[in-house]
């Protein structure tokens, strides 16, 4: 992060928000980051997890720093996992068909 260059902002956000998102232990600059970089990019990608999955993901990206940049390996890495047993099943039904 330190290549990066910032500018202090100053917003204003509904009491319960605010009492929300400290009462999970977010970073709230960390969580608008991210979120203002998901709507600027013009290559987003939206998944549906858990709420499990979800609590993990912000608590990781508002505290850490951490990007999606950095987490896109590892999706790449999933996504060659699932494709990788998705044409397994497909050649096991096919093999039925023959």
């Amino acid at each position: 992060m330190a290549d990066k260059v910032y500018r202090r902002v100053n917003i204003t956000i509904l009491e319960e928000q605010y009492e929300n998102l400290a009462g999970k232990g977010l970073n709230i600059s960390g969580l608008i980051r991210d979120l203002l970089g998901d709507y600027l990019s013009e290559h987003a990608i939206t998944l549906q997890v858990g709420e499990d999955t979800r609590e993990i993901y912000d608590r990781v990206v508002a505290n850490t720093g951490a990007s999606d940049q950095e987490l896109e390996g590892h999706l790449r890495e999933a996504l060659a996992s699932l494709l990788e047993r998705k044409i397994e099943e497909m050649s096991a039904l096919r093999g039925k068909l023959l």
